[in-house]
């Protein structure tokens, strides 16, 4: 894992980003996967500007959804779409057929877990995960005590991840499951990047620090053990 201490919010954002420009120059058509949530904003907007500029083509790549609160879509506040769609996918106007996402308010959620696996895999498997990481290291919704082996599946959520969750949601509602690709899948990515800032994101960045080896009490430990990963994290949380 090449670690890399950023001074700020911005400086994360713009350092992943380009690191992202570089990996999508190198993979044209590639499949990319982006967390949704507040974490990766900077990073997506630093994308889409670089889109409007001409310096990368946003419409060569395919996506694929890393996650999704079980009962939410795209019309309702704080899904996980819906940031893609505000900070990604509208601003940029990459069209729908390029885009893979779980419908989550489906009565069939084995068959969308089973639709982002088969979406996966046509693709020649992810080129490229972003991610954020929980309060209590979660990468998606892949919660402490998940299998490392698993593909995309449905998650019981724990409690602090449905305590967060409630600043998305505005308190209207709890969540108590959500459906993410699995870290299976994601640890196939050949590129893995891990975003990290803000004070409540500390004790899972000291686990990950002090790891030397994957352990699924913390599921982001794995980010560790990938052969090509990059870590961009506040430098206030390093200390």
């Amino acid at each position: 894992m090449e670690l890399t201490a950023v001074k700020d919010y911005a400086s994360m954002s713009k350092e992943a980003a380009s690191l992202i420009i570089k990996v999508m120059q190198e993979h044209e058509g590639g499949l990319f996967c982006f967390a949704g949530g507040d974490t990766p904003v900077g990073t997506l907007k630093e994308l889409v500007q670089a889109h409007k500029n001409g310096n990368i083509d946003l419409h060569k790549y395919h996506y694929v959804e890393l996650d999704e609160w079980v009962g939410l879509g795209e019309e309702d506040e704080g899904s996980c779409i819906q940031y893609l769609n505000r900070y990604l996918f509208k601003p940029a106007e990459i069209p729908q057929k390029n885009c893979h996402i779980f419908n989550a308010k489906s009565e069939n959620l084995a068959e969308e877990c089973q639709r982002a696996d088969e979406y996966i895999k046509k693709n020649d498997g992810l080129t490229l995960s972003l991610l954020g990481v929980g309060v209590n290291g979660h990468l998606g919704f892949n919660e402490p005590g998940v299998s490392f082996e698993q593909a995309a599946h449905v998650v019981d959520l724990q409690g602090n991840t449905k305590e967060v969750g409630k600043k998305y949601f505005n308190g209207s509602y709890v969540i108590d499951k959500g459906i993410t690709l699995g870290i299976n899948q994601l640890f196939a990515s050949k590129y893995l990047i891990l975003l990290a800032n803000g004070e409540t994101k500390k004790q899972a960045v000291e686990q990950l620090m002090k790891s030397d080896q994957a352990d699924n009490k913390w599921p982001v430990t794995i980010v560790k053990e990938h052969s090509n990963s990059y870590a961009f994290i506040d430098d206030n949380l390093l200390h």
